[in-house]
């Protein structure tokens, strides 16, 4: 095939999966609000079931609705009729996807389902096949052609399916009146989840790791302090304990500009950085780094986080941040 041949069919190919989504939104009607009902009343769990390329599609729908608030595992049809059934319990829902709608094994299954009062959730390419006829709520997501030239492989009818179930989870979420915070607390692996859960205490360096000095200490001894903790920075203290400014490399830098050598014997109070930022433990992590980096194109590096009696209790440096992934 020439290149312009090969353009036109891959083009063809998204066109014709493309009318097979828009052509089941148009036939969009109450079964689509009652399987929503259904999925949102479940007391259990949405078993989606299937095999072949719609238990795939099984696959990703399954995975959708639990990551978006509504428990559900996918159940592979085959596996089913061979003990596999003992995972489907009275009070789940079952969302059956067969393009066909004659697939044996998930005929067999409709006895079990209808035993114990199971609710079948039906889509398929064939409103009037034998596992339609057996659903409580049936979804035609029939198509006019596939995009295969043969009209063999499962192409614009499995998209097709995908995108029903993308719209039953979107719509589900929505009713359930699902959050982005409760979407991040079932991904506490990816970014989002990190944003939307670690806060300043799961970071901060504290107990013996903690930077501090009281402001009469010698910047000698503060410089001893800050190498030792390698944080880049040392709390400093008035007599009763409350966080009254920092020392940095900035105020080292500072201070021999103004007094020399002669600043290894001030006092660290006087060359200090007075009324420094601080942050609460219960902060968002990604709130710190925002607060951080206000001071663009030189941030702050590290917070002092405070109790409510202006005590320092812990320290977030940006780097820690940082290598969260935040």
């Amino acid at each position: 095939m020439k290149a312009a041949d090969i353009l036109k069919r891959a083009a063809d190919v998204l066109r014709i999966e493309s009318e097979g989504v828009l052509s089941i939104a148009e036939r969009l009607d109450e079964n689509f609000v009652r399987a929503v009902g259904l999925l949102r009343d479940c007391r259990g769990k949405v078993v989606v079931t299937g095999l072949g390329k719609s238990g795939l599609v099984c696959h990703k729908i399954a995975a959708t609705l639990a990551s978006t608030g509504t428990p559900a595992f996918f159940l592979h049809s085959g596996d089913a009729v061979h003990g596999d059934l003992g995972m489907v319990m009275s009070g789940d829902v079952i969302l059956a996807v067969s393009n066909s709608g004659e697939t044996i094994e998930m005929l067999r299954l409709l006895p079990h389902f209808k035993m114990n009062g199971i609710k079948l959730i039906v889509m398929t390419g064939h409103p009037n096949s034998s596992l339609a006829k057996a659903g409580d709520v049936v979804l035609n997501v029939g198509v006019k052609e596939e995009a295969c030239p043969l009209g063999l492989a499962p192409t614009a009818s499995t998209t097709a399916a995908l995108a029903m179930g993308d719209a039953l989870a979107v719509v589900l979420l929505e009713v359930k009146g699902f959050k982005e915070e409760d979407f991040a607390m079932r991904h506490p692996g990816g970014i989002l989840g990190r944003k939307l859960i670690l806060r300043v205490e799961d970071l901060m360096h504290g107990g013996e790791e903690l930077p501090l000095v009281v402001q009469e200490t010698p910047v000698k001894e503060a410089l001893f302090e800050i190498t030792s903790k390698r944080l880049g920075v040392a709390g400093v203290t008035d007599e009763g304990g409350h966080l009254i400014g920092v020392f940095t490399d900035g105020d080292l830098r500072r201070g021999l500009q103004t007094h020399g050598d002669g600043i290894l014997h001030k006092r660290v109070g006087e060359v200090m950085t007075a009324n420094p930022r601080t942050i609460e433990k219960d902060v968002l992590a990604a709130q710190a780094l925002a607060q951080m980096e206000e001071n663009l194109p030189r941030p702050i590096t590290a917070l002092f986080v405070l109790d409510r009696q202006s005590k320092p209790i812990g320290v977030i440096h940006l780097h820690d941040i940082l290598k969260t992934g935040i």
